[in-house]
């Protein structure tokens, strides 16, 4: 799941990376320094690209904190194998500060995880609460990734999305129906959400010449003994 972080050299953590390069790039003149991460529909993959884009941030030493805010569903926290007893809704109650929900992963990145279960995420996280939070942790972080739940299921990542400066949309090849991602797609556009890119999710790659000269980058099978270079 954290292939960023368990196998750096792969194709797909390069892939990673080009997506990172590519929000960079995106806005020459504000700025992305807030992502929300969400999907058409449930378990397209949304989760764990936030999670590895979240990492591959961090590895050019950018301060970045990464939000469970799947209320409902969360699976951050089983994703780095990390405690979730206590995080995002229960900061928003004021039942615990940021230092004591906000747990440090590595040198350049935090994790919020989604806390107790609430009974209303919805209101919760369109509150101005959520987003004095988001403010003050801009100050703090260089860069914000929220995972959230797929939007045409609930109303939480449209609600989330006026808080944020860009959306990732993740469909996952092969599963995603056309229409759900078509509707989400439109649904994000209706709260004039900043739909920066999408994230084709699942894809079946087959080799060929993108991954021969990947391999030939890093060195990898050229230099094999008793082969001549060429």
């Amino acid at each position: 799941m954290l292939i960023v972080q368990d196998n750096p050299k792969s194709p797909v953590s390069e892939a990673y990376r080009t997506l990172r390069t590519n929000i960079q790039f995106s806005s020459f003149d504000n700025e992305l320094d807030t992502i929300l991460v969400t999907s058409s529909g449930p378990s397209e993959g949304k989760s764990t690209t936030a999670a590895n884009l979240a990492l591959s941030m961090a590895e050019v030493d950018k301060k970045v904190l990464l939000i469970d805010c799947d209320l409902r569903k969360p699976s951050l926290h089983k994703k780095f194998n990390i405690s979730n007893n206590k995080g995002l809704s229960n900061l928003l109650i004021g039942q615990f500060k940021f230092d004591e929900v906000a747990q440090k992963y590595s040198d350049n990145m935090c994790i919020l995880t989604s806390g107790t279960v609430p009974p209303n995420p919805s209101e919760m996280l369109a509150s101005k609460k959520m987003k004095q939070f988001l403010e003050e942790a801009k100050k703090i972080f260089d860069f914000i990734i929220l995972d959230t739940p797929p939007v045409v299921a609930v109303t939480d990542a449209q609600l989330l999305s006026t808080m944020v400066g860009g959306v990732l949309l993740v469909v996952a090849a092969g599963q995603a129906e056309i229409g759900v991602a078509e509707k989400a797609k439109e649904l994000l556009e209706n709260v004039k959400a900043n739909i920066v890119g999408v994230v084709l999710n699942k894809a079946e790659v087959t080799g060929g010449k993108k991954y021969g000269y990947y391999n030939y980058y890093y060195g990898e099978g050229n230099k094999k003994k008793g082969k001549k270079e060429k």
